[in-house]
């Protein structure tokens, strides 16, 4: 079955850097486009990046324009986010995600907390 697991969370002061990953399982992973979502305490959950299934294109919410890098590495079924400049606006959980046949597969998510 799809199965997406995220990892590379954690806490991290403002103005540094994390590296999420999503390895995927249960599909052809290079055939479909993924995205990054993320939901902050009290906020409905909120796209952050996509990507599509060959990486030659990608697009980002305007909040994390310039500071993230969203990125795939089909050989290895994997995802990643590399999020650099983080502000405590950036806490929340993170999510991955993808779309087959007009059903949404979800990870479980992984915290990034940004404070000092």
């Amino acid at each position: 079955q799809v199965q997406l697991v995220e990892s590379g969370g954690g806490l991290v002061q403002p103005g540094g850097s994390l590296r999420l990953s999503c390895a995927a399982s249960g599909f052809t992973f290079s055939t479909y486009g993924m995205s990054w979502y993320r939901q902050a305490p009290g906020k409905e959950r909120e796209l952050v990046a996509v990507i599509t299934r060959t990486g030659g294109n990608t697009n980002y919410a305007d909040s994390v324009k310039g500071r993230f890098t969203i990125s795939r590495d089909n050989a290895k079924n994997t995802m990643y986010l590399q999020m650099n400049s983080l502000k405590p606006e950036d806490t929340a959980v993170y999510y991955c995600k993808t779309r087959i046949w007009a059903n949404d597969y979800w990870g479980q998510g992984t915290q990034v907390t940004v404070s000092s």
